[in-house]
């Protein structure tokens, strides 16, 4: 059945449009911790990854002496991992679906009574192997949802000015926890009462982030106010992806980052004892050298930012990280290698904090969490699957040669990003543009009922149809990203400055959402490019099934 709606075709706004962004100094490297919800809540989940690192080598410290240790440690490490690989993009979906303050202060009181029960268990000595790996499943359950919950809370905490500081700044917490954690789980395992008290503090660490976000006065959500189904929500989110050109590019230069720079985190300990000879102490100083290269991050990449592209970022930071690669292995100094560390440190927050930023920057409200939950996954399966790989390599050809071809990998990696660049966000807009009208109907469809197709029509004088082929490109783009499952565009046989645009979308509802939030600034602008180009103005209609 078809219903015509003249307004509601190109789905062109007489409301005006929110400002353009445009691009803005920075400002300083501290200041988002001037901000006070940032401030407390930031320092909760810095917390949070204390006793996330806490807990790990508790579980692993329990486990040292129980039959075939070697394998149940490691599986220790798998079974905080797992969680995140298949979880993440679940949770992404609760965190764009449900208010992400009590989605997090929900997931801090679920740690906190799982962490109680841990350590009550562990210290009546009712803790076997096998559950207390369910229970370190179970506390990476957490990790999962609150990871994309906590990136796509950041937009709504600092001005878009100060999104990298704040990145960086998120970021430099978890490095220092990865270094603070062991070093103090370690402490309280040898002098002060045992892993029953390193699982308590854990317990205890997500406090402070559940009382942080009681006191935070969260922005109202944005203006899709009808919780999405879980499937539909999903798909949603990956056609987002699969559709947005800045945010494949940015993925793809995750994975050339990520799965050669794993080589320097698996293999540390066998350069630490193999290479440099040191012990326990050493290597963790080496942790800590990390750590420190992070920390120093934070006011050194304001100052690079200021200077130069993120895709030039990206590139030296690649290029730093495979020289640090290269002089780590080859250099048999201790020293030298702490040096050298905190510049792989440096140049792991720079390139991870960019692309963790860039998202943010890009991202709208109605689809971030998810976005981020891929973007999160992504950067997880690099890292997992960077590590397995360089520690097979080792096993076949040494430590030394593997670490130099990571290193060339990585550079390679670099050189590439010269050319697969990832595009400046400073113009884009992605805050909600609700310019399309009401979609006037004959009746009222069902939500469910669909697919539906919008039908756009548009005569287009014939010297300027290459530009109006151009603008429908990128428009084809916006349709598809913000919820079209198909797009054609055809060419009137008899009358050829005539047009039809003709895009589907799988439900009614999912073309309210268009109406209603899905649609930013930058997709206004777009759209405006394109319809621009009718004359007369367009005509559209709706299409939907008898």
């Amino acid at each position: 059945m078809a219903q015509r709606d003249d307004e509601g075709a190109g789905e062109v706004a007489a409301a005006g449009r929110p400002g353009s962004v445009s691009a803005a100094p920075e400002d300083s490297a501290w200041a988002p911790l001037r901000l006070r919800a940032f401030r407390w809540l930031w320092l909760g989940v810095l917390i949070g990854w204390i006793g996330y690192w806490m807990q790990t080598v508790g579980a692993q410290w329990l486990l040292v002496d129980a039959p075939n240790a070697a394998a149940l440690v490691s599986l220790v490490q798998a079974a905080n991992s797992l969680p995140l690989m298949l979880l993440a993009l679940p949770g992404g979906v609760l965190a764009d679906s449900f208010d992400r303050r009590w989605l997090l202060f929900t997931v801090q009181a679920y740690a906190c009574l799982l962490g109680v029960l841990l350590t009550v268990l562990t210290a009546v000595g009712q803790m076997p192997p096998v559950l207390l790996l369910a229970f370190t499943f179970a506390l990476g359950v957490r990790v999962a949802v609150q990871l994309p919950a906590w990136g796509a809370s950041m937009p709504d905490l600092v001005p878009r000015t100060q999104l990298r500081a704040a990145s960086r700044l998120d970021l430099a917490g978890v490095n220092v926890s990865r270094a603070v954690g062991p070093a103090l789980a370690g402490l309280v395992i040898a002098h002060l009462g045992g892993v029953a008290v390193v699982f308590a503090l854990n317990a205890v660490s997500v406090v402070v982030l559940a009382v942080a976000l009681l006191f935070w006065r969260r922005p109202q959500p944005g203006l899709e106010n009808r919780r999405e189904r879980f499937v539909p929500a999903l798909r949603a989110g990956g056609r987002y992806v699969w559709h947005e050109p800045v945010v494949r590019r940015i993925l793809l230069r995750t994975i050339l980052f990520a799965a050669p720079a794993m080589a320097l985190w698996a293999l540390l300990p066998l350069v630490a004892s193999q290479r440099l000879g040191v012990g326990a102490d050493g290597y963790g100083a080496m942790f800590g050298a990390l750590g420190l290269g992070a920390i120093i991050g934070v006011p050194v990449l304001g100052w690079v930012t200021d200077r130069l592209s993120t895709n030039w970022t990206l590139v030296a930071s690649g290029a730093l990280y495979a020289a640090a690669l290269a002089v780590v292995v080859l250099v048999p100094n201790f020293p030298a290698a702490l040096a050298t560390l905190v510049l792989a440190g440096l140049a792991w927050m720079a390139a991870t904090s960019t692309m963790q930023s860039e998202l943010q920057l890009v991202l709208p409200a109605w689809v971030r969490a998810r976005v981020f939950a891929i973007f999160t996954v992504t950067f997880g399966g690099a890292q997992v699957v960077g590590a397995l790989l360089w520690g097979l390599v080792a096993d076949r050809v040494g430590l030394q040669p593997t670490v130099l071809l990571a290193a060339a990998v990585m550079l390679a990696g670099a050189v590439a990003g010269v050319f697969w660049r990832v595009p400046e966000t400073g113009h884009v807009d992605p805050q909600p543009a609700v310019y399309w009208p009401d979609a006037r109907l004959a009746f009222d469809p069902e939500l469910n009922a669909g697919p539906v197709l919008v039908a756009v029509h548009y005569t287009v004088a014939a010297q300027r149809q290459a530009d109006f082929l151009e603008a429908m490109d990128h428009l084809r783009r916006s349709r598809r990203r913000t919820g079209a499952t198909r797009w054609e565009l055809y060419r009137d046989g008899d009358q050829p400055d005539r047009f039809v645009e003709m895009f589907t979308i799988a439900s009614w509802e999912e073309h309210l959402r268009q109406h209603e939030g899905r649609l930013t600034g930058s997709d206004q602008e777009i759209e405006e490019a394109a319809l621009a180009f009718s004359d007369p103005p367009v005509r559209g209609e709706h299409l939907l099934p008898p």
